[in-house]
């Protein structure tokens, strides 16, 4: 993956927890946490998941929700 793709995604990932708070979706707690996993499994070794895709498996935020956050972002 390029430089400029990782910090495409990168961005991404900051800007989905921050509209998902900012929406009420999930409190700064749940991002954080979101966030600590995400950070640990690279750590590990693993294959990096993005933002939403932890929350939702967290059971923290609907696939509704994400879809609503994604269009928000212009995204889907």
């Amino acid at each position: 993956m390029s430089v400029e793709k990782l910090d495409k995604r990168e961005k991404l990932d900051k800007r989905f927890g921050v509209v998902a708070v900012e929406s009420g979706f999930i409190t700064p707690e749940q991002l954080y946490e979101a966030l600590k996993t995400q950070v640990m499994e690279e750590l590990e070794g693993a294959k990096r998941r993005l933002v939403g895709q932890i929350l939702y498996k967290m059971g923290y935020i609907t696939s509704a929700q994400v879809d609503e956050v994604l269009l928000f972002m212009g995204v889907k």
